[in-house]
C-alpha cells in the first residue's frame, strides 16, 4: 500500500494532491525526518500516475528542503512537522495570527504601535 494517496476523480492536478498529501504526512508525523521514500517508479506505480509526476514532485520538494535525494541511495523526509508545510500555508497560519493579535490588542485598547513597540522590547530583551 502505497504511503500516500491521490484521487484522479478530484479536479485538483494530481502533482497538487501528491505534493500536499506528502507534505499532511510529515507534518502529521506519518513521515518523519530520517525516513525513506519509495522510488520515483515504485510511487508512480502504486499510485498509479505518471512516473514524471512523482519526480516532479519530489524535486520540488527537495528544493524546498522538505526531503533530501542521495544518488544511488534514494530519497529520505528531512523537513520537521512544522516545516513541512507549504510557504503559502505558512503565511495564512501567519496572517491569520497577526489579525487575531491585532484584534485582542484593539479590544484590550492597544494601538499597533504599541504593540510593535512592545515586540520590539521583548525581542532586545532576548526573550
Amino acid at each position: 500500500m502505497a504511503i500516500v494517496s491521490v484521487d484522479p476523480r478530484d479536479r485538483t492536478p494530481i502533482y497538487a494532491q501528491l505534493d500536499r498529501a506528502l507534505r499532511a504526512a510529515i507534518a502529521t508525523g506519518r513521515l518523519t525526518a530520517g525516513d525513506q521514500l519509495p522510488t520515483v517508479r515504485q510511487l508512480a506505480v502504486e499510485l498509479s500516475v505518471n512516473a514524471n509526476t512523482v519526480a516532479r514532485v519530489y524535486a520540488e520538494l527537495e528544493r524546498a528542503g522538505v526531503i533530501e535525494t542521495k544518488r544511488g541511495v534514494g530519497s529520505f523526509i528531512t523537513a520537521t512537522p512544522a516545516q513541512a508545510h507549504p510557504p503559502r500555508e505558512q503565511e495564512r497560519r501567519l496572517r491569520g495570527f497577526v489579525i487575531r493579535v491585532l484584534a485582542e490588542a484593539d479590544a484590550a485598547g492597544f494601538t499597533i504601535d504599541e504593540v510593535m513597540a512592545a515586540l520590539r522590547a521583548y525581542q532586545q530583551k532576548g526573550g
